[in-house]
């Protein structure tokens, strides 16, 4: 029971005779602990005593508020709101949001660290930055902020929090077997956590990647049956499990074989025509009909157009044909086969612009077009590195 307390602001310190204090009467004047003991209890992920923002008490970090304000907190006082005081107005978050962890949450119609900037982009603009993949709002998980996403968790170190992405697609928590902010224990400790989903290590499976798989291989023998004739176990678009491929998407008849060396999307342009219509797609190449010809078969072989109107229709807007990195055929341009990575309606594109990941560009599951991925369905990412469908088996 407490018997007095003493007002400082807006909160109370109270006094146990009994032996207790803090604000919540949380700390012992007794304490069992051994001083290591203690400390370890204190440490945060990071391995550091209270964020060096307060101090160790029987286990329990008591931080360092002595201006009254109340503004360091947390488990280990890794929350410092004092981050959120805009220095000209010296308001929390200017005055247009609100505060928590050290990271301000902006009210409608503002932006910026300390929410100090006014939006000036239309609310229609504004809600399609924030529109995820699956057409909604900040994948339900943030706030749409001047065509960002504010997600709703934040890692009080400053890193992406359990919840991040462009549209708060991720959601780390899916990850752990079970949910503890202050852990890293992801995927039971048997894989890495990609967009919440786990990529479990050779021998391990399941949602949490919680259950051994029992394997004959080593990991190298494994990784050597996966690769094939590929730099990439899998061809870099699958699994390799017990030498086995376990090919990407999951149920998705176009990408198969041995060691998925074969990806019949490859023949499908953007708008998912295979072969331009004029052929059949045999382990991501086209085989064109009589008459076309073509990496999509897109090309006729007779033209019924002169060389004039042909040339006219291949120039570029600085009036070279084709950019000079390709040759015309009926008004429109075949880029060069000598170099690989020139694309575009007048060869006027490098493919190489395009983001990579795990060596591929747009990691083998979208399109390069003109320096950016066109990702096919169930990816995401700038690589188109995130699998957003069903988890994988």
């Amino acid at each position: 029971m407490v018997s007095f307390g003493k007002q400082f602001k807006s909160n109370w310190i109270l006094f146990d005779p009994q032996g207790w204090s803090g604000d919540a009467c949380q700390y012992p004047a007794n304490c069992d602990l051994t001083k290591k003991k203690s400390n370890q209890m204190c440490k945060n992920s990071q391995d550091v005593i209270c964020s060096n923002a307060g101090t160790c008490h029987c286990g329990r970090c008591k931080c360092d508020n002595s201006d009254g304000n109340g503004l360091v907190y947390g488990k280990f006082c890794e929350c410092d709101d004092r981050e959120c005081i805009d220095d000209e107005t010296e308001e929390i978050c200017g005055g247009h949001g609100k505060c928590y962890c050290g990271n301000c949450y902006c009210e409608a119609g503002w932006h910026g660290d300390k929410c100090e900037f006014q939006c000036d982009i239309t609310p229609w603009e504004s809600k399609r930055g924030c529109t995820s993949p699956d057409g909604k709002i900040c994948s339900n998980r943030g706030t749409c902020v001047c065509g960002e996403c504010s997600c709703h968790d934040v890692d009080p170190t400053g890193d992406w929090g359990d919840i991040h992405g462009d549209t708060c697609e991720c959601d780390e928590r899916d990850c752990r077997a079970v949910y503890d902010r202050y852990s890293d224990d992801f995927c039971s400790g048997h894989g890495q956590c990609n967009c919440g989903r786990c990529d479990c290590k050779v021998g391990w499976y399941g949602k949490k990647c919680e259950h051994p798989r029992s394997c004959p291989l080593s990991a190298e023998e494994s990784m050597k049956k996966c690769q094939g004739s590929s730099d990439l176990p899998c061809s870099g678009r699958g699994k390799c499990e017990c030498g086995k491929c376990t090919c990407y998407p999951p149920g998705d008849h176009r990408v198969y074989g041995k060691t998925c060396e074969c990806d019949d999307r490859r023949c499908e342009d953007l708008d998912g025509v295979v072969c331009g219509g004029h052929g059949t797609c045999s382990c991501g190449r086209c085989v064109c009909e009589r008459g076309w010809f073509g990496k999509l078969c897109q090309h006729p072989r007779k033209c019924n157009m002169t060389e004039e109107q042909s040339k006219s229709l291949c120039e570029s807007a600085d009036g070279i044909l084709c950019s000079g990195k390709g040759s015309c055929h009926c008004g429109k341009c075949i880029c060069s086969a000598e170099e690989w990575y020139i694309s575009g309606e007048f060869c006027d594109c490098d493919d190489r612009d395009c983001d990579k990941h795990d060596g591929l560009i747009c990691t083998g599951n979208g399109i390069c077009s003109c320096g950016n991925c066109e990702c096919w369905d169930g990816w995401n990412g700038n690589a188109c590195e995130i699998w957003l469908g069903t988890e994988y088996p």
